[in-house]
């Protein structure tokens, strides 16, 4: 399960790439238009479970792409460098490697808040909606190399 979360951070972060410096593409929107849709959908949410649940979702998403994003502007850095040292190495996998920890922290953090609007039937469908939507996003991604 949590290499289906990484994955999906992946994909989210993929997507993420693609917008411009102005804000999201009509890509990147898209896909997270669709993603929320399924989640509303596949847990059944009610108009007032919408409403509490999706600001908080999309504010635990942006924490988790932050992660992400601070951990790749640092192995980018190094990258980039010249020589880099074993210090800056290792700062950069350990960023790297402490991002599934972070995003672990954030999701158990949400967990507990989204605890108090969905039911627990609906807290275990939202990880199946999230890993169905991103076994979609990867079959249509090898769908589209074919």
């Amino acid at each position: 399960m949590k290499r289906l979360v990484s994955i999906l951070i992946l994909v989210l972060t993929v997507a993420s790439a693609v917008t411009a410096q102005n804000g999201r593409t009509k890509f990147a929107t898209d896909m997270y238009q669709a993603k929320h849709e399924m989640i509303i959908e596949e847990l059944g949410l009610t108009p007032t479970q919408q409403k509490q649940f999706m600001p908080l979702y999309e504010q635990m998403e942006r924490e988790i792409y932050q992660v992400n994003r601070n951990a790749r502007a640092l192995a980018s850095e190094v990258e980039k460098k010249k020589n880099p040292t074993d210090k800056d190495y290792e700062a950069a996998a350990s960023a790297l490697s402490n991002t599934r920890v972070q995003e672990g922290d954030i999701e158990a953090k949400y967990f507990e808040k989204f605890s108090k609007i969905l039911s627990k039937k609906q807290l275990f469908q939202l990880k199946q909606a999230e890993m169905k939507f991103t076994r979609e996003m990867l079959s249509k991604k090898r769908n589209k190399k074919k």
